[in-house]
């Protein structure tokens, strides 16, 4: 079933798989990438029997972060459609992270930006060893507020605070270090790695699945109050119709180093 920026499916086990489906960008998500997670999530909450969600990216990579073009001509629209855009992508970060069954996200080729954000708010991630990774947003004037929670949770705040300042980018195994990655396999082996995990959680109890991974939540950067979400949800709207934002923007359009680089004016 699709939007076909999305695929998704369950099986008679109860497994369903949901793929981002825009591999000509390199599933970079856009508004309708978004709604088609959000529906995703709706139609599979809806399922009785549902046991876990195993996320892949369809081509040669799994999620590129934002594609920079849609990001462009949502700031040039209302500070409502800005609201709207960032709330409905925290939302669906949100969801992902909330979801009563376990997460098993299979990483393979550039996981950047919003993408660690989403492997973030999973509950296992096996990455392929050509697996690459950066909390990129910054470089492009814009802030990852809305997924730091998440960040914070897997990684520690002392990992985000380099990889999240600095935007660089990291390997699978830089990835596993720091706790961002559970498990690194090499590509070809992936969806088989996946299948063990899917088999250990078949295992266990539903139930007491569920009631654990939320007693987890209570107690992480994740779990958000009302009032939090929309503070970041905001700042993150707001950043992306700011100066630096419409700079950075330009600069990837521009394919150029923006004015704040130093070596832009060498």
């Amino acid at each position: 079933m699709a939007n076909n920026e999305v695929l998704w499916d369950i099986d008679g086990r109860g497994v369903a798989s949901v793929t981002f489906n825009r591999p000509e960008v390199n599933n970079a998500y856009n508004g309708d990438l978004i709604q088609g997670v959000l529906a995703a999530m709706d139609a599979l909450g809806a399922k009785p029997g549902l046991r876990v969600v195993v996320l892949r990216g369809h081509g040669r990579h799994f999620q590129a972060g934002a594609d920079l073009k849609w990001v462009r001509s949502v700031a040039a629209q209302s500070r409502a459609d800005n609201v709207r855009a960032s709330r409905a992508t925290a939302e669906a970060v949100h969801r992902l992270n909330t979801l009563p069954v376990p997460t098993v996200a299979l990483v393979q080729g550039g996981c950047f930006g919003g993408g660690t954000g989403i492997v973030a708010a999973c509950d296992v991630v096996v990455a392929a060893d050509n697996a690459i990774f950066s909390i990129s947003e910054t470089r492009w004037g814009l802030m990852a507020g809305i997924i730091i929670p998440q960040l914070n949770d897997a990684m520690g705040v002392r990992q985000v605070r380099r990889y999240a300042l600095t935007g660089e980018r990291f390997d699978a195994h830089e990835a596993r270090r720091i706790g961002l990655v559970h498990e690194v396999v090499p590509l070809a082996e992936l969806e088989s790695a996946g299948a063990r995990v899917v088999d250990q959680v078949l295992q266990n109890a539903p139930e007491a699945n569920a009631e654990t991974k939320a007693v987890a939540l209570e107690s992480a950067w994740g779990n958000l109050g009302a009032l939090d979400f929309t503070r970041l949800v905001e700042q993150h709207a707001a950043k992306r119709q700011s100066a630096e934002g419409s700079e950075g923007l330009a600069s990837f359009v521009e394919k150029r180093a923006p004015s704040w680089y130093p070596g832009a004016r060498a």
